[in-house]
């Protein structure tokens, strides 16, 4: 079929959506809903078999629903409605949720519903549960909607019953609705009789009261808020947008007292604990322009009182309860070193933090190192935040890549030990080339990778220009590079960019990555793949030199860097300040269908769904 995807942002649902959609044969295109855009018009020239919505936040033309079938994608359970359908979850400390897709029609969540899928909801972030646990949900959902409209036989059911306001719902309703969170429309069950609009959840319901308010409810407001819209507070005199929380285990101190700092977070009191927050965004002031993320630290500046730098030693495993952007276990013969920054970005800072820990791990008695974190992001590349707070931008630009270079370097040239590059969540950019730099590369099969960076204007680094066309051939390699858009775990496991797609739900990676590294360091094969590790780098040193290519895609990044007229510090500004833009990018129209390739020699998919929850497919 021909479906076009009807989207606020191509954001990392949609994203997902593109890619899964494209490996299933259909072509795919993708329409923005920008303000003043003439969208009916588009949507005609468009001419879709279907329209999806997987990320919506203004309401579709009655001229577009009335004449196409709209399926929208709602982040929530049959019978819920409303803008902050997660948030609510979270900040009610829901433990089952759901996804819906449902009819778009004059009423906002309450057309008929396609297909439903219930998912758990573990104690984690919003932005972390959305791009986990939810995208899981939502694609089964849509996969299987999209079936069922492509039958032409699927009758959808109706939401019966007139929705009430979260005011009028009393506690009989309330239950009734969690009752059915879980539910799954596919096994005929009903929706709920009683259906909840629930209203936009503003500040004043997110506010943290320091003095009354617990660790865990401190948590529970933060990861509500992550990572939009924040939470509102005052601190040292401004006011600020908290976003990401993590608990302390040993530090105490008046509630609200600004305890510590750690790798550029902050660590507050509460009223029986403490937690750690990593960004702020300073509040927009009148006729100023849009805030942006930082650092706790780095966005506090001059204002912030000497405080404790609170180091954690990563060798051995910190035993108490607290929070750490960097860590590292082992178990037997094989290294663990796990790391997990917000939004995936990596600063200079972060870089060689990173570089210096992975140095450390080496210096372990290993033979299988695993790099990666335990679920989420994996890298999205250089921290253009950072860079664009930055006094001279160009310059940070420039520290910032170098940094991770340095990172990419050592691990490619690691020959004492096999390097696995453990993607549990999305990457991009640089961070897909710091994966490639590995021996193996293993994915969860949720992911979605974006091995591209013209869309930043930038022509990258990583020594991209030698590990992707080594895993891909010149020809993919080129064609990744200019088409520009995401690739599934599928897809990237035919193309040879990846090694292995583990198929766990989030919250199973880890463990499943423990158990298959522990069998490769086991492997009699293991000991003569690093044997060989060095012999192959002398000849590639004798032959084409690391140095050169790092050398030839730094001198263009260079020239980008400190050309002010480059298309790249436009773009940066733009993304960091979360412009939209004018208009859907011309790579986002009709795409091709996805080639299939042969499944490359050692390619492997592993893992099995837990209990009760229906396997997905791999492509």
């Amino acid at each position: 079929m021909h479906i076009l995807l009807l989207a606020s942002a191509f954001n990392s649902l949609t994203q997902r959506t593109h890619a899964e959609l494209r490996d299933r044969g259909h072509t795919v295109a993708v329409e923005l809903a920008l303000p003043g855009s003439p969208l009916p018009e588009a949507v005609r020239r468009h001419a879709p078999e279907l329209i999806v919505s997987p990320m919506l936040r203004t309401a579709i033309p009655e001229e577009v629903w009335s004449a196409y079938t709209c399926l929208i994608v709602h982040p929530g359970p049959v019978g819920d409605r409303g803008p902050s359908s997660l948030d609510w979850a979270i900040h009610e400390g829901a433990d089952r949720w759901g996804v819906t897709v449902l009819q778009a029609d004059a009423e906002m969540d309450a057309g008929d519903v396609w297909a439903s899928v219930p998912c758990r909801v573990p104690p984690v972030s919003k932005s972390e549960l959305y791009r986990g646990e939810i995208a899981d949900a939502a694609i089964e959902a849509v996969l299987l909607a999209v079936e069922r409209f492509a039958d032409g036989t699927y009758v959808p059911l109706k939401q019966d019953g007139a929705g009430t306001s979260d005011a009028e719902a009393d506690a009989e309703a309330d239950a009734d609705v969690h009752a059915h969170a879980g539910a799954d429309v596919d096994a005929d069950v009903d929706p709920p009789p009683c259906l909840r609009t629930r209203p936009y959840l503003d500040q004043s319901v997110r506010r943290i009261d320091w003095a009354e308010d617990a660790t865990e409810d401190v948590l529970r407001k933060l990861r509500a808020a992550d990572s939009q819209p924040g939470v509102l507070d005052v601190l040292l005199g401004g006011e600020w947008y908290l976003h990401g929380g993590h608990a302390e285990g040993v530090l105490r101190g008046r509630p609200g007292e600004l305890l510590a700092t750690r790798a550029g977070a902050i660590c507050r009191a509460t009223r029986d604990g403490a937690v750690w927050i990593p960004e702020l965004r300073p509040r927009r002031l009148p006729g100023q322009p849009p805030t942006f993320k930082l650092p706790a630290v780095r966005a506090l500046g001059d204002r912030l009182p000497p405080l404790p730098e609170h180091v954690l030693p990563r060798l051995p495993e910190n035993p108490h309860r607290t929070w750490s952007d960097i860590r590292y276990r082992e178990d037997g013969s094989v290294g663990h070193l796990a790391f997990s920054f917000p939004g995936g970005a990596m600063s200079t800072e972060q870089c060689r933090r990173l570089l210096d820990a992975y140095r450390e791990a080496c210096a372990r008695p290993t033979t299988v190192l695993v790099l990666g974190g335990e679920r989420d992001f994996f890298s999205n590349g250089i921290h253009l935040n950072v860079i664009e707070a930055a006094d001279d931008p160009a310059a940070e630009s420039w520290a910032n890549i170098n940094a991770i270079d340095d990172l990419v370097e050592a691990v490619l040239t690691t020959t004492d030990r096999l390097v696995v590059s453990a993607v549990a969540g999305n990457a991009a950019a640089g961070g897909v080339m710091l994966a490639l730099a590995a021996d193996e590369m293993w994915c969860r099969s949720g992911a979605v990778l974006n091995p591209h960076y013209r869309l930043m204007g930038l022509y990258g680094s990583e020594y991209w220009t030698h590990t992707l066309p080594r895993r891909v051939g010149p020809a993919t390699a080129e064609r990744l590079m200019a088409e520009a858009l995401p690739v599934s775990s599928a897809s990237a496991l035919r193309l040879g960019l990846v090694d292995r797609v583990v198929d766990r739900c989030p919250d199973a990676f880890a463990g499943e990555v423990d158990g298959l590294a522990a069998r490769l360091a086991a492997l009699p094969a293991t000991a003569a793949r690093i044997s060989a590790k060095k012999a192959e780098l002398d000849r590639l040193e004798s032959t084409t030199p690391l140095a050169g290519f790092r050398e030839r895609e730094l001198t263009r990044m260079r020239r980008t860097f400190d050309d002010p007229d480059a298309a790249y510090h436009t773009l940066r500004r733009s993304f960091v300040r979360k412009e939209r833009p004018s208009h859907t990018p011309p790579h986002l129209g009709p795409a091709r269908v996805a080639r299939t390739a042969p499944m490359p020699s050692g390619a492997v998919v592993t893992g099995t769904a837990p209990a009760g929850v229906p396997s997905r497919s791999n492509g």
